[in-house]
């Protein structure tokens, strides 16, 4: 059945992630009638999956906390890790109002936020590079303030939450690993633990919301107050044109389409493509078919928006230093029959393992971001072979870290070892057969490696040499917070392939996040933010956030843009 032009708007945005949300509250903060759609049942994309940070420099919990940053300082940064990628007009706009998003967020809705004060650049060496003060999350929030709304709100990923708990970084996470060391550790887990099983008894998932799951939920509940018209289970099928101006879309609602008119403009905020399996055959060199890359997004990012952007003159940028954000990724065997993506964010710069290719080989300093460290994979793996490592430690480290799926002590390994996902060998020879690895190379390196790691060394890849490795790592763990010996056995391992947290590659924009033609002309009424968005970072990852941060930045962007109202004009401007 088909009906027309049945609703209408002055801002319509596709997609309910952090890009997507921020656009729409914003332009409702400013007087505007917003519809927001989304094609899936639960709302919040990727964002309610992730771990919430934002990259924003010289943001105002920064500057309250005395960490007061001159303006040419995250320039300089950006200049370095950009190279030809520095695109002046919008990292300007992204600079210069990045901290006036926060601020706005912070006043003007329900959203607050946690300083990310101690959080180093990615890259440490690099001029410009600062040992914290440009990170902001979201704060943990209480699900039971969102009412019946929270039925929308996509829960965290389940094979990362631990009974569907969300964790936050810093202080909560290692409240969870000291819990059989320390008392007070161990009372506050009690109390997380207590807590979340009451509430999955009551509500059916946990209240304490964490990282992305709580930045969703504040945007939600900003939504809802500020009366923008969210709709579920709703794609967007095609633009709706008037001449060469986007005047609204058509999308449907099970068997019903119709045409949503909105008077100011549409913004893509479709999530990208991670799932888009042609677009990935076209652009990740090490998926010729496109399916051998496993994205940790979820499914439902299709490349959508692009598509849609594309069919109204939009142009795709696919001339980035990498079109994807690259992550190590297990694939983790469910009791259904389908496999789950396990991104190893974590555990990689603890003390105690390493990662090495099927030669028994170590290729680079797993402590690093986990692009950083999917790159040098992608570098060192012959032409043809797919992109694989393993992931190995000892007993000592699975007790208190775990390893990928696998939770620490006193969660068993036993069901990991019998579905395949984890391997074990008594001895370093006994894993290195158990995972297809060559004996000789795998005991070797571990003999090289275990003889500096008992130092706290490690010549060869310089594991712990940067801020950010260290914040990675155990800080009690001395002289080097990143390096410990494998050497107590039984050895473990689990097997590494090609994966993602979402994707680069997207429409071209220009500082005010409209799309552009083929001849780098704004089209009239049409707006993309978030993974839709070629990155501003040009393929590259200097900083973590760096996702969230634009998308959050180029949200508040564009609605001012859609709406008529000049940024510097805005109540929130920052001084």
């Amino acid at each position: 059945m088909v009906k027309t032009d049945i609703a209408d708007c002055d801002l319509l945005v596709i997609g309910s992630g952090a890009g997507g949300l921020a656009a729409a509250v914003t332009g409702a903060s400013l007087g505007l009638n917003v519809v927001l759609i989304e094609k899936e049942a639960q709302l919040g994309g990727t964002t309610a999956w992730s771990g919430g940070w934002m990259w924003i420099p010289r943001n105002p919990l920064a500057q309250a906390a005395g960490i007061v940053e001159p303006p040419e300082q995250p320039r300089r940064y950006l200049r370095h890790e950009l190279a030809d990628g520095y695109d002046p007009a919008r990292i300007e706009m992204f600079l210069a109002q990045g901290p006036r998003m926060i601020d706005f967020f912070q006043r003007e809705t329900h959203l607050a936020f946690i300083d990310g004060n101690q959080i180093p650049d990615f890259h440490g060496k690099s001029p410009g590079a600062v040992t914290g003060g440009r990170s902001v999350c979201a704060a943990p929030f209480d699900g039971r303030e969102l009412g019946p709304r929270i039925r929308d709100l996509r829960p965290p990923l389940a094979d990362v939450s631990p009974f569907g708990m969300g964790i936050a970084s810093g202080a909560d996470l290692r409240h969870f690993l000291n819990a059989r060391s320390s008392l007070a550790s161990f009372l506050h887990v009690a109390r997380r633990l207590v807590r979340h099983f009451l509430d999955l008894l009551r509500f059916g998932r946990g209240m304490h919301l964490a990282n992305g799951n709580a930045l969703v939920a504040r945007l939600l509940k900003s939504a809802d107050e500020l009366g923008v018209r969210i709709m579920t289970a709703t794609p967007a099928q095609s633009l709706a044109m008037e001449g060469s101006h986007v005047v609204g879309a058509r999308v449907g609602q099970g068997d019903t389409t119709f045409v949503i008119r909105a008077r100011r403009g549409v913004v893509l905020a479709c999530g990208g493509f991670p799932h888009d399996v042609a677009r990935k055959a076209a652009l990740f060199a090490h998926a010729p078919s496109g399916r051998e890359h496993w994205s940790a997004a979820p499914e439902s990012n299709t490349g959508d928006g692009i598509r849609l952007g594309e069919t109204v003159g939009g142009r795709t940028r696919t001339d980035l230093s990498d079109t994807g954000a690259w992550a190590p990724v297990s694939l983790v065997p469910h009791q259904d029959g389908s496999v789950g993506r396990f991104p190893h964010l974590i555990e990689r710069a603890k003390p105690g393992l390493i990662i090495v290719r099927k030669d028994g080989r170590r290729f680079t300093n797993e402590a690093d971001s986990y692009h950083d460290v999917m790159k040098a994979l992608f570098a060192v793996t012959p032409a043809g072979e797919p992109a694989e490592a393993w992931a190995i430690c000892d007993a000592t480290f699975i007790g208190r870290y775990g390893l990928g799926r696998v939770r620490p002590s006193p969660f068993p390994t036993r069901p990991w070892l019998r579905n395949g996902y984890l391997k074990r060998g008594k001895n370093v020879a006994a894993l290195a057969r158990a995972c297809g690895i060559a004996v000789a190379g795998l005991e070797a390196t571990i003999q090289d490696y275990n003889g500096s790691a008992a130092r706290g060394e490690d010549p060869a890849f310089g594991r712990g040499d940067t801020p950010y490795n260290r914040v990675q790592g155990e800080a009690a763990h001395q002289p080097n917070p990143c390096v410990a010996p494998v050497q107590a056995g039984p050895f473990y391992a689990v097997k590494i392939v090609a994966g993602s947290l979402g994707t680069f590659a997207g429409l071209d924009t220009d500082e005010h996040a409209r799309v552009l033609d083929g001849e780098r002309k704004p089209i009239d009424g049409l707006y993309a933010v978030g993974n839709d968005m070629s990155s501003i970072m040009a393929g590259r990852y200097p900083s973590g956030g760096i996702t969230l941060g634009p998308a959050m930045t180029f949200g508040y962007i564009a609605a001012h843009h859609a709406g008529g109202i000049p940024l510097e004009n805005n109540r929130s401007a920052a001084a």
